[in-house]
């Protein structure tokens, strides 16, 4: 049986620490080093005490002479520091980014949307933008994987597919989503420190959240039509999860039976989505702690306009899991392991 040395960049953030959690359980993994900065000597159940049984080694400072023990790097830190460690990487090391810094295809577009230069424009090319239930097994043919940000997962898995049928307007997509605090990090406190987290609702990034560009890159991908969206984020006041609600109109000779039937036929082999009956209420309650993504579609007192509802849990089909999925596809582990 394949087993894989692993280290975990940022392994204290709440990403991190769900990463852990899921790791601990994949047959085919040993997790050789944990990495952080202000954290260097603590025990990782420090930050979360549900791994306190368990065997995991002290957090360490990164360094580029771990990357030849180890065959797996995942990284869960802020931008620009994933692009320093994929200037090391040796032949026998994939890494997996859950920050932003191989999400864009264009260094230009990355340094326009996150305010910095990327500081690795050769390995862009190296990289993949590993969605899955879209990406597949092309996978296989990537070193660096960057790994889709939590707003852009629940709206891209249910949208791609339907704009590849050409069954919606691609000129008029609203999208509202709401997510808890956790997808902004620990110092989510300090970012919002104004704002009552635990009793309102938030809206932030109005116009100009950075996810646009990864929303705008991908959907791009699947047409030759213009895209226009607006897209508007909120924080709740919950811990995770994700709805996101999208508003589309229908071209013509396209119904909203039509439409559950292209998303049930598009994803009737991903196991981790699963597209519910018409009209059918969903919550983050639904999928929290799993790597599941429910899609509902649902009418509008108009004939021509659906709604659509995408529930994940942010920190894992929304992050770790996904990381977690991307690699079982990657190095041909069953598609389950580590997310049961």
């Amino acid at each position: 049986m394949l087993r894989l040395n692993v280290l975990i960049a940022g392994s204290t953030g709440y990403i991190g620490v769900q990463l852990i959690k899921l790791l601990i359980k994949h047959e085919n993994i040993k997790i050789k080093y944990l990495c952080g900065n202000t954290s260097v000597g603590k025990k990782i159940s420090y930050y979360d005490s549900s791994l306190k049984s368990k065997n995991l080694p002290k957090i360490i400072r990164y360094n580029k002479k771990y990357l030849n023990e180890v065959d797996v790097v995942f990284t869960a830190l802020p931008n620009g520091e994933a692009q320093e460690i994929s200037k090391h990487l040796l032949k026998k090391n994939t890494l997996i980014d859950l920050a932003a810094d191989f999400r864009l295809k264009k260094s230009s577009d990355y340094q326009k949307w996150y305010k910095q230069k990327h500081k690795a424009i050769s390995n862009i090319k190296r990289s993949i933008y590993a969605l899955p239930e879209i990406t597949g097994k092309k996978i296989k043919d990537f070193d660096i994987i960057g790994c889709p940000g939590c707003y852009p997962t629940s709206v891209l898995i249910p949208l791609i597919p339907l704009i590849q049928k050409k069954s919606i307007n691609t000129k008029n997509i609203i999208i509202d989503s709401k997510s808890g605090y956790s997808g902004a990090g620990r110092s989510v406190h300090k970012k919002f420190k104004e704002k009552n987290l635990y009793e309102s609702l938030s809206a932030y990034g109005l116009g100009f959240h950075r996810h646009n560009s990864e929303i705008d890159q991908e959907l791009k991908n699947h047409t030759n039509s213009k895209i226009e969206f607006t897209f508007t984020p909120h924080l709740t006041p919950m811990f995770r999860g994700i709805l996101s609600t999208m508003y589309v109109d229908l071209k013509l000779g396209f119904s909203i039976k039509k439409i559950e039937m292209i998303l049930k036929k598009f994803h009737k082999k991903n196991r981790f989505v699963k597209v519910l009956k018409n009209d059918s209420l969903i919550s983050t309650n639904d999928v929290i702690n799993s790597n599941n993504c429910f899609i509902s579609v649902c009418k509008t007192k108009f004939k021509n306009r659906v709604i659509i509802l995408s529930a994940i849990d942010n920190l894992i089909k929304g992050g770790a899991g996904q990381a977690i999925q991307n690699m079982n596809l990657k190095f041909n582990f069953n598609s389950i392991e580590g997310l049961k």
